[in-house]
């Protein structure tokens, strides 16, 4: 009588060792490009959180620029 065990492993071991495709390294490139694309987006998105200055620097300047009148030099619609 044969074994039942061996019988039903082996098929089931079988195919669990031929090649799956391409599930590992299609997850690892997604992994690898929503990593790059937050990393490309936190580094452009940064310089637009203050202008581009230094906020010690642009902080600064707010406290001590005069405060422009309505016929300033400085005015476009003056």
């Amino acid at each position: 009588m044969p074994d039942i065990a061996t019988t039903v492993a082996t098929p089931l071991l079988a195919a669990a060792a031929e090649p799956q495709g391409l599930g590992g390294p299609l997850r690892i490139v997604l992994v690898v490009s929503i990593l790059g694309g937050a990393l490309l987006a936190w580094f452009l998105l940064r310089g637009y959180a203050n202008g581009g200055e230094d906020p010690a620097a642009a902080a600064k300047d707010r406290r001590t620029a005069p405060a422009r009148t309505e016929n300033d030099p400085g005015d476009a619609n003056a």
